[in-house]
């Protein structure tokens, strides 16, 4: 990447009004750098891709391909999910990948969370190459690369698999139209592009998904464990109106166990580490109190309702000192 720095003649985009200036300048943007070729996106439904391909649709319509990769580390239902909004209610030109075995293969026995941000980064540029030549006129790939990510990458924080450019052999020229905006910018851009309020202000969610919160060499069993027990997480926070307070919010579960007690009988099981925090530029964050309440009724269903876990814990950790990920 170059010119990686912020301009100084972009202020804070805080209002409709700003936002509506910044999609007609991007848009006449991509319109003059794009032609009549084809983008390449990777679609993931989360903030910063889904308005990324809101403002291309607008800029360039059905030259845009949204590729939905299954990677098998999203969400519990979320696959299913990014298919009925985009495909079936925003009319996207979107391709569904189901490639789950494929990535989980390749990260079996790895430990390190860079290693694995960089092992999934690279098989998605495998993934989207593969894709690119099913297709004619294809000369650009969009990334939902936002100034975070820049500045992290950059600092050797954390490696972002949308951050440092692309294998030349590949081909492709990059389309970011939202690599200055910090995450609350790109929040009031989606309010002006019109899209869902559920999509829009939807928590964050890595690239890598849960391969960087199942800590340690993922296993399919513990990666289904923590993708229930988040589950249970989110919709409990959606019944206590948290989900609105609260920026981000998640389980971790790493690769330990300790003794714990089912039916009467001793068993061992993972722990599930519940990780909720509050932040405007995702620079700095602060830690969320969560009712003791809820907290004893998130322990009580999760052990009880999610095979493997025996216990919950909280971590209160702001950033700095820890970043907002559990890695």
């Amino acid at each position: 990447m170059e010119n990686n720095k912020r301009p100084e003649s972009l202020a804070r985009i805080t209002t409709a009004e700003a936002a509506r200036a910044f999609i007609d300048e991007q848009v006449a943007e991509v319109r003059r750098t794009v032609g009549d070729k084809k983008v390449l996106l990777a679609l993931s439904g989360g903030v910063d891709s889904s308005v990324v391909a809101a403002l291309l649709i607008q800029a360039i319509g059905k030259q845009l391909v949204c590729v939905h990769v299954n990677h098998g580390l999203l969400r519990k239902g979320e696959p299913e999910q990014v298919v009925r909004v985009f495909r079936d209610e925003m009319d996207a030109n979107l391709i569904y990948v189901d490639a789950a075995d494929r990535f989980l293969d390749k990260l079996a026995g790895v430990c390190d969370p860079e290693t694995k941000r960089k092992i999934i980064g690279a098989e998605f540029i495998e993934v989207f190459k593969e894709e690119a030549q099913k297709l004619d006129g294809v000369e650009f790939l969009a990334q939902g690369t936002i100034y975070p990510d820049i500045l992290e990458s950059e600092k050797g924080v954390k490696a972002h698999h949308n951050v440092g450019g692309l294998p030349t052999e590949l081909g492709f020229a990059l389309v970011e139209p939202l690599k200055f905006l910090y995450k609350d910018e790109v929040r009031v851009v989606g309010d002006a592009l019109g899209l869902p309020k559920s999509m829009v202000y939807r928590q964050p969610f890595p690239g890598p998904g849960l391969g960087v919160r199942c800590l340690g060499a993922i296993t399919r069993d513990r990666l289904e464990a923590l993708r229930e027990a988040d589950a249970i997480l989110r919709e409990e926070f959606d019944k206590n109106g948290l989900a609105g307070k609260v920026w981000q919010y998640f389980v971790a579960v790493p690769d330990m166990k300790s003794t714990g007690v089912k039916d009467g009988k001793r068993y061992e099981g993972w722990p599930a580490i519940l990780r909720a925090v509050n932040t405007t530029d995702a620079m700095t964050a602060t830690i969320e109190e969560i009712p003791y309440p809820l907290l004893h009724l998130l322990a009580d269903r999760i052990t009880k309702e999610v095979p493997g876990i025996n216990r919950v814990l909280y971590d209160l950790t702001p950033k700095p000192v820890g970043t907002i990920e559990f890695e």
